[in-house]
């Protein structure tokens, strides 16, 4: 499976941006997927995921409220609706998945997803 992702940009705080990733094939029954970011000089950070079948989602604490994860299983994509966008959500934004069903601790963890797609950088200015 390759994952390719989309949707970066610049904008401004306050703002809005929506990234996607998608999958080069059918998502297997075991399936998790979701989003990594990674600002310069500093490790990266978890920021949500989700497992492809059922309801069972996690976000990162600093974009809880403002960032809501979905899937579109008909186009094997995974989108990343970002809003009330801040300046420290500037980062590199890498998406990663696993052909696994993760549980909820184990998603925040990045060595958990053996899949990544290429890094889409968003920048927000204030």
């Amino acid at each position: 499976v390759q994952l390719q992702a989309s949707g970066g940009g610049l904008v401004l705080a306050g703002g809005s941006l929506r990234l996607s990733c998608t999958a080069s094939e059918r998502a297997p029954s075991g399936y998790t997927a979701g989003w990594f970011r990674q600002a310069p000089g500093k490790e990266r950070e978890f920021v949500a995921a989700l497992r492809w079948s059922g309801t069972t989602t996690a976000y990162g604490d600093s974009v809880k409220g403002r960032f809501t994860l979905s899937r579109d299983r008909v186009t094997n994509t995974l989108h990343l609706q970002m809003n009330s966008l801040k300046p420290e959500d500037t980062a590199v934004y890498h998406c990663a998945a696993t052909r696994r069903n993760l549980i909820l601790s184990s998603m925040r963890t990045e060595t958990e997803y053996d899949l990544w797609g290429q890094g889409t950088q968003v920048t927000v200015s204030s």
